[in-house]
């Protein structure tokens, strides 16, 4: 990996662009995301525009097109193939349960699992596919993943802009907070679960207490 980032800070401006629209493109588009997270892509382009090679704006913008092309070729293969594309995706990089937790959070949040999923690596990989399978609209997908997308390009670059040669730190804090995300959607899912399943019987009426 770390090869890989000093290759990337140092290839020609044009080709690093492409590389900042390609990386968030191919991530749930041919599942890279598992791999090499787009997030890094796009904070080393924002190292690059605090270098002077080109504008911070221009980096955003390229990387928010990626990600929500990447993202809405990756909701129609999930929408055209379903899980049959999924389940060639080596085990150690996808757990069928994640996928189907994927699905049902959608089904349960609709768009906001799709801005929010933008957020974490995992979901970020997986959404796309997991709104195709569960047949969400794709106009309204579209609306949530192309906000979540600017929110997250805009986020990213401009860490890489104020964090300048001090890249690392961020690139570690952007996992971390992946990382984070994560597990406050598990948490989530799990506590709406308990809910609707406890919630109804806990406002039950206590007969003994109204003797």
């Amino acid at each position: 990996m770390n090869f890989l980032v000093s290759r990337l800070l140092s290839v020609p401006s044009l080709l690093a662009l492409v590389l900042v629209f390609a990386f968030p493109a191919l991530e749930a588009s041919i599942f890279l995301g598992f791999i090499f997270p787009g997030e890094t892509a796009v904070v080393l382009g924002g190292v690059l525009a605090a270098e002077g090679r080109f504008p911070v704006w221009l980096v955003g913008g390229i990387a928010a097109a990626g990600a929500i092309i990447g993202d809405s070729v990756g909701y129609w293969v999930g929408a055209r193939y379903g899980p049959r594309v999924m389940k060639k995706i080596p085990r150690r990089l996808l757990k069928p349960e994640s996928l189907d937790k994927a699905i049902d959070l959608l089904r349960r949040r609709g768009g906001l699992g799709v801005f929010v999923g933008r957020f974490t690596t995992v979901l970020r990989v997986l959404i796309p596919g997991a709104a195709g399978i569960a047949e969400m609209r794709y106009r309204r997908f579209l609306v949530f993943n192309a906000l979540g997308g600017i929110c997250w390009a805009g986020l990213y670059t401009g860490l890489g802009y104020v964090a300048g040669a001090n890249y690392a730190s961020v690139l570690k804090d952007a996992s971390l907070t992946s990382e984070i995300v994560l597990a406050l959607v598990v948490v989530l899912f799990f506590g709406v679960g308990l809910y609707r399943h406890f919630g109804p019987s806990l406002r039950k009426p206590n007969p003994a207490a109204e003797d």
